[in-house]
């Protein structure tokens, strides 16, 4: 897994040319020649107590876990070869229960053959459908720009699972009349129905993004759509946290509207803090509110400052204590008192340091950091 530079494309657990099945550990791969030492050093301590040579039955059963069918045929044939040569050896080959053994081995030789070509196919299933999965969501969630307008930008996608692009976080920006305006969000359910969730939020934002007056208008097409998708998916309680904002290049500032999201961080003047304001009920949940809308909230957002956007796959993310990844205390540990950094900066830090705080994710991450670019 690898950071996204602001040019680069959204990043993935996959290589380019798309995904391929993990490799089994290597000691599953060792598994059956260490079985076959172990099978002889007990023939040459026990061959006249034991016929230790039936043990190699199941060699072809333990080679089906992590062998293809060609190399498990072959350590069938193995198998039923130094029976024979450890009986030649005692001078019992000609014996019945010998012969049952090898006839039991072969049996066994064929099944774990047609069980490893089975697997095989699984595994080939299995890419074509996570190929398909990664190319749908990399369509979803197009590469962010170095440059959106008037904003400097930089993206990163991390999933929870290596081999797969498949999840609820999304994040887009747009260039529009009324400023930059951008989105990050995450939606409930995990899998393919989240997909489609996150295909019907993004689409809404696309089009939002360039019609609605302001922020809470783009908030409420965001809403309708979202409710549209619940009633057809008859899913009542569908919805999906997120934080929209707006940039005006003109007045310096940012407007944000935080519908249940993890707040933006805002790396200013060598600080870091968060932007706080009146929150709003996720989006498919507004029927709920008592209240007319989201209310929209401006900081002052000049050159030199960094808005990071996150999922809360990243601030949830546990180390062995247990322990939430402290956010804000990183970033102001790495960024507070030093030259403003850049969206980039930003966010290959995060990419690099969450790694060092949890080995194991257990949601998916999402991170967009902007920055004005140009003179104030």
């Amino acid at each position: 897994m690898r950071g996204t530079r602001p040019d680069a494309p959204l990043t993935a657990a996959a290589d380019d040319d798309g995904f391929r099945p993990a490799a089994p550990p290597a000691w599953m791969r060792w598994l059956p020649f260490a079985y076959i030492a172990l099978v002889l050093l007990l023939e040459a301590a026990l061959h006249k107590e034991w016929a230790v040579s039936f043990f190699l039955i199941a060699l072809p059963a333990i080679a089906a876990y992590a062998f293809g069918p060609v190399a498990v045929a072959a350590f069938t044939a193995l198998a039923i070869l130094l029976e024979g040569s450890l009986a030649a050896t005692a001078h019992h080959l000609g014996e019945t229960h010998h012969v049952t053994a090898d006839i039991a081995t072969a049996l066994v030789g064929i099944l774990a053959t047609a069980l490893a070509a089975h697997r095989r196919s699984q595994e080939r299933h299995l890419v074509h459908a996570n190929s398909v999965a990664e190319a749908l969501m990399r369509a979803l969630l197009r590469p962010v720009p170095h440059q959106v307008g008037n904003v400097l930008a930089a993206c990163l996608y991390r999933p929870s699972e290596a081999g797969t692009m498949v999840g609820g976080d999304l994040f887009d920006i747009r260039a529009t009349r009324s400023g930059e305006r951008a989105i990050i969000g995450d939606v409930r359910g995990k899998g393919l129905p989240a997909v489609r969730t996150v295909a019907a939020l993004l689409g809404s934002f696309r089009e939002a993004a360039y019609e609605a007056h302001d922020l809470p208008a783009v908030a409420a097409r965001l809403e309708r759509g979202l409710v549209r998708e619940a009633e057809e998916t008859r899913d009542a309680e569908l919805f999906a946290t997120a934080v929209l904002i707006e940039y005006d290049s003109l007045a310096h500032r940012v407007t944000v509207t935080n519908h249940g999201h993890v707040e933006p961080v805002l790396i200013s003047r060598g600080e870091v803090r968060t932007l706080d304001g009146p929150p709003a009920l996720p989006l498919g949940l507004g029927r709920l509110a008592r209240a007319d809308g989201p209310v929209a909230r401006s900081h002052r957002f000049t050159r030199g400052d960094v808005l990071l956007l996150v999922t809360d796959g990243l601030v949830e993310a546990r180390d062995t204590g247990g322990d939430f990844y402290p956010l804000v205390e990183r970033l102001r540990h790495r960024f507070e008192g030093r030259a403003a950094p850049g969206p980039a900066d930003v966010v290959d830090f995060l990419n690099t340091d969450l790694p060092r705080h949890t080995r194991n994710l257990h949601d998916d991450v999402a991170m967009l950091a902007i920055a004005p670019h140009g003179p104030n």
